[in-house]
């Protein structure tokens, strides 16, 4: 998720002599898609990789909430759309995608089971879950994808939400106030 101010990102890639693949987007919200213009001007010729559910949202200021905070962002949609069950090879790694909807209709996860990680986006934070009172969110959704998705992953898998410290599934399962198991 290119967000917003992505140079330190860029900054650590080129630094490291890193090549990105592509731009895989949680969710097409404002605060996760504002920096794809820094991203491919930085690395052109990238894919974007997102939910077909959000195929308009990146370039839509209404849809990507951008407008509702006065500066309206339009950047470029996905090239290329991932759903439940697929799987996308990077750097070597598999991750396999889970549609986790709720915070956003199109919001996925990426698992990597061999490394017991998971980018969840805004789905499920520490010790909190995803908002779900904006256009197109849906609280009963979002509890769904935690309970019945992200909950059945080990407890052992660390958890890399889109915002805040990471934590662990069997921590969010015993403690999260907003959705224990």
């Amino acid at each position: 998720d290119p967000g917003l101010g992505p140079g330190e990102v860029i900054q650590v890639i080129r630094a490291e002599g890193l090549k990105p693949e592509a731009i895989v987007l949680t969710h097409a919200h404002l605060d996760h898609v504002a920096g794809i213009p820094a991203v491919l001007a930085a690395f052109p010729g990238l894919p974007i990789i997102g939910h077909a559910a959000e195929r308009e949202w990146p370039a839509d200021p209404e849809l990507n909430l951008s407008a509702g905070y006065g500066f309206p962002v339009s950047v470029p949609n996905a090239t290329r759309f991932v759903d439940e069950g697929d799987a996308l090879r990077i750097g070597g790694d598999t991750w396999r995608i889970l549609h986790t909807p709720g915070h956003s209709p199109g919001g996925i996860s990426l698992i990597n089971d061999d490394l017991e990680i998971a980018l969840v986006g805004d789905t499920l934070f520490a010790q909190s879950i995803g908002r779900s009172d904006f256009p197109g969110s849906d609280e009963r959704t979002l509890i769904e994808s935690i309970r019945g998705k992200l909950y059945s992953l080990s407890d052992a898998t660390r958890i890399m939400p889109g915002h805040g410290p990471e934590s662990t599934i069997g921590t969010e399962k015993r403690t999260n106030p907003f959705v224990r198991d």
